[in-house]
């Protein structure tokens, strides 16, 4: 009996790459700018993973619909001027990632994908600058979906892929991913490096603490 295809999807910000240094310091001068106070550090990596206009609207609760929309565009302004200065090295990739990314992509019944609360035009720059733009055969982004934990990212990657929902895991940081896979369906496995506590990863079906984990981690699952 031939193995079944199989899609795993990764979030990015937490996961993939640390690009924390860049969210906080892009969400800082949106706020400034605004003259508002700036969030904490820990409010600011706590939205990570929402699409832009949730996550403003948990940072700003008291802010009109305007000002929430003026903090989403500034904050994209200021992100997208660091990334012209400073390149993917502002978002580096975690130890490891490249290897496995390159080795799962290299098993023939495995397709790789991104499920992100980042805009289309982010994640093609970090993809083309880190090289991976050839990796994912499917992205789906915050500007085609409604936000996370909502499962609309996952159904249309599974759409495009053929792939079925026991065949499909979710890799993530967040509760907002964990929360998105169940929705949909699909097994998860919560990262430990990423912007949440361990702690709120409580739905993921694994906990890996190590890039190199991840294969294992995954033919575990399968297997079941």
């Amino acid at each position: 009996m031939s193995t079944p295809l199989r899609l795993v999807l990764f979030d990015v910000d937490g996961t993939l790459v640390d690009s924390q240094g860049s969210i906080v310091s892009a969400m800082n001068a949106c706020f400034q700018a605004l003259s508002l106070p700036v969030p904490t550090r820990e409010a600011t990596l706590s939205i990570v993973g929402l699409s832009l206009p949730q996550a403003m609207a948990r940072l700003a609760p008291d802010q009109s619909a305007q000002v929430q929309a003026q903090l989403v565009e500034g904050y994209k302004q200021a992100y997208h001027a660091q990334r012209l200065q400073q390149g993917v090295t502002s978002s580096p990739l975690y130890p490891g990632a490249r290897a496995v990314i390159e080795a799962l992509h290299a098993t023939p019944e495995i397709l790789l994908g991104v499920a992100t609360g980042k805009s289309q035009r982010g994640l093609d720059a970090l993809l083309e600058g880190h090289g991976l733009q050839h990796y994912f055969v499917t992205r789906q982004v915050a500007d085609h979906h409604p936000s996370k934990p909502h499962p609309s990212m996952i159904e249309t990657a599974l759409a495009e892929t053929g792939v079925a929902p026991a065949d499909a895991v979710m890799i993530g940081d967040t509760s907002y991913d964990m929360d998105m896979a169940a929705a949909a369906g699909i097994a998860s496995i919560g990262v430990s490096w990423g912007y949440h506590d361990h702690t709120a990863l409580h739905r993921a079906n694994r906990v890996i603490d190590a890039f190199e984990q991840l294969p294992q981690t995954l033919t575990e699952l399968w297997d079941q």
